[in-house]
């Protein structure tokens, strides 16, 4: 579906894209994750031939993507993370205008724009100005506006920052259905539980450059954490802290505001030899709570970095 081989992309002096490669086959959702400036949404804008770059080929569909590829254009379908519609149109007139830049014919457009309606649960405020929407509501418009000619391929950046839980829920499951009936996503986010619910694959960023692409699983495997272990205990000495952060399969252990943190090694369990040595100098402790890595513990562990808003 997608094929970006050696793409480099320049601002002046900085190397926004560092020799990228991508590939994203049919019927993907595949997550691309990053912290701020390391060249994600650079990367989409190449893709989809919003800005000239340097060097490199970019493949959609099977062929060339050129800025006159409108054939490839109107498979497309393009949902950034600053919204865009127009503030003077109502939202189902929002929605049939961004439907006809694709589907000229008012009567082939009329049932897309109604089922793009229903889909984003719109249909109580087909009438209403964007200003009028809440943030959650004109998160879904856009949406709308991006999917309602039924796009192949679909680029959502960011499409859950600042809504409300319920409103992210509805977008998440809409994202699975437009998967299910066909389209090809491609996924970015902040939110690491989003990228783990949704996407199938997943590629992390960093500097321009792609530095792992896999599954969740895939990707866990590449790190050396593994099992957290997070035990409440209300008073914890050094000696005891410096016992555990020695014992065999233990990355580190922390202690910060009536928390133990025992992170261990892949393939490693923790969390009894934790809790003996804990017994042994009859330390109390209330909950206790053991968990695998996540996306976050990868995404830290590769690039050295939190990923924030």
């Amino acid at each position: 579906m997608i094929q970006v081989k050696n793409l480099v992309k320049r601002y002046g002096d900085l190397l926004a894209l560092d020799n990228f490669n991508l590939e994203v086959r049919e019927g993907e959702t595949f997550g691309l994750l990053g912290p701020n400036g390391s060249g994600k949404t650079t990367a989409i804008n190449c893709i989809l031939s919003l800005l000239k770059y340097s060097k490199g080929e970019i493949n959609l569909f099977g062929s060339p993507m050129k800025p006159d590829n409108y054939a490839s254009k109107k498979r497309i379908g393009v949902v950034m993370q600053n919204v865009a519609v127009f503030n003077e149109l109502t939202v189902i007139e929002n929605i049939d205008y961004f439907c006809g830049l694709y589907i000229p014919n008012k009567k082939e457009r009329n049932p897309l724009v109604e089922e793009a309606i229903a889909f984003t649960g719109l249909d109580d405020y087909r009438k209403f100005l964007p200003s009028k929407l809440s943030g959650g509501l004109l998160r879904r418009l856009n949406i709308a506006c991006g999917v309602a000619h039924k796009p192949d391929l679909i680029f959502l950046d960011e499409p859950t920052v600042a809504v409300d839980p319920q409103s992210r829920n509805h977008i998440l499951e809409g994202i699975k259905e437009l998967n299910r009936n066909g389209a090809t996503i491609i996924y970015t986010s902040h939110y690491m539980e989003e990228v783990e619910q949704i996407c199938t694959r997943i590629m992390i960023m960093d500097n321009g450059k792609a530095i792992a692409t896999g599954t969740k699983e895939e990707l866990k495997a590449m790190i050396r954490s593994g099992e957290k272990v997070t035990v409440e205990i209300p008073d914890l000495s050094n000696e005891v802290l410096r016992e555990i952060d020695s014992l065999s399969g233990l990355i580190d252990a922390k202690y910060d505001d009536q928390l133990l943190t025992a992170r261990c090694v892949s393939e490693s369990y923790c969390l009894s030899s934790v809790l003996d040595t804990l017994r042994k100098h009859n330390v109390g402790f209330g909950r206790v709570f053991s968990e695998p890595p996540t996306l976050n513990d990868v995404f830290l562990e590769i690039t050295g970095k939190e990923l924030k808003d």
